[in-house]
């Protein structure tokens, strides 16, 4: 796959044909006295130049990922530096020394530039913002411009943090500021980097996943829909719409915490024709649940604390399966009820919104900062 600015950076200086800028990672290419053009020349590996704790699929100059909330940090010297992405259908935040500078809404194949900065060194971010689970999207690393560069990556925070969800989870339509959305509006709404896992793990210093899927649940989804997967279909992939795909953990991640909060989907009303009654729902949804929790038990071991969380009609069950798991002799599993009081669930379909998940993550970050003391 190449990728090729045709917008090149402000200042790009004059050059011969195949002409490389030393430091840059960009060369220019002569397609004729009107067609000279910029083009980030291909680097040996993506994740040789930025951090990353994201469920991603390592390709050598390019990575593809699908999981909402995955983010590519970078360290660079200049003025100015090029993002270079391809995807038609998520939303980015791009973000310098902290702040947020451009959001790129389905940006499709393309080097996206940010100028005009002061010259020095700056640390650069960018962040999938939504959920795009039917697509892939493709990260091709960092470019600078003429005199500047792309220097080492930054190193891995020394906690992770690792949250599994449904849409609550996501920051599903949490920045709209209303109820009434429609699917595009829920699209440019869902900002997952102020969800409130994102934020309890920034309060705690630590790299994270968000690895939710809206409407899914443990054994039954919202109104009974697909009844033929669930979350857990999904929870093994890096590329969720490839059938089969199992994430390769490159051996670096290795959460001291994990989060689960699902169930909302799972016991939301019981439609016409579907083969549940509610006891029976109850008892299979405890069932995957602890068979879940063993999962994540045997993969991640016995040093890491998982948290299940209680939240609206799943809490009694969620709490029952928190119970047994430390009946069998698992004390590492803890149960936390997620308090709906001072929320005003004015994200789209009456979703949390931005401020819930700060409240969200000011009530979450103590409880768990008390699991792993010594952080």
């Amino acid at each position: 796959m190449t990728f090729e600015d045709r917008n090149p950076s402000p200042g790009a200086r004059t050059a011969q044909a195949a002409d490389v800028d030393a430091g840059s990672g960009r060369e220019l290419i002569d397609r004729g006295s009107a067609a000279q053009e910029w083009r980030p020349l291909p680097v040996q590996s993506v994740l040789e130049q930025v951090h990353t704790a994201g469920r991603v699929k390592d390709l050598g100059t390019t990575v593809q990922f699908s999981w909402p909330g995955v983010y590519f940090e970078g360290h660079f010297r200049g003025t100015g530096i090029g993002v270079v992405i391809d995807c038609a259908a998520a939303d980015f935040d791009v973000q310098i020394d902290g702040a947020t500078v451009a959001t790129l809404v389905t940006p499709g194949d393309t080097t996206h530039w940010i100028d005009g900065l002061r010259n020095g060194e700056h640390t650069v971010r960018v962040v999938k913002r939504n959920e795009t689970s039917g697509d892939i999207s493709t990260f091709g690393g960092f470019v600078a411009p003429p005199g500047g560069a792309v220097l080492s990556k930054p190193a891995p925070r020394d906690r992770q943090i690792e949250f599994i969800g449904d849409s609550i989870t996501v920051g599903y339509g949490n920045v709209s500021g209303t109820r009434a959305c429609d699917p595009e509006q829920v699209r440019r709404n869902t900002n997952t980097d102020v969800s409130h896992g994102a934020l309890t793990a920034r309060q705690l210093g630590a790299d994270y996943q968000i690895n939710g899927l809206s409407g899914l649940g443990m054994v039954r989804n919202v109104a009974g829909i697909v009844p033929d997967i669930t979350y857990r279909t999904y929870y093994d992939r890096a590329l969720l719409s490839v059938d089969g795909d199992v994430w390769q953990n490159p051996g670096t991640w290795r959460p001291r915490i994990v989060v689960v909060n699902l169930g909302s989907n799972d016991f939301s009303g019981l439609t016409d024709g579907e083969p549940w009654t509610p006891d029976s729902l109850a008892a299979a949804y405890r069932t995957a649940y602890d068979g879940f929790l063993r999962k994540l038990r045997t993969r991640y071991g016995a040093g890491t604390a998982l948290v299940a969380v209680g939240f609206d009609t799943n809490a009694e069950h969620v709490r029952q399966v928190v119970g047994a798991r430390n009946d069998a002799g698992d004390s590492g599993v803890h149960y936390w009820f997620l308090d709906q009081s001072g929320l005003d669930f004015l994200g789209c379909d009456g979703h949390t919104s931005a401020r819930d998940d700060r409240v969200i993550a000011d009530r979450l970050a103590p409880f768990l900062s008390g699991l792993a003391p010594g952080w």
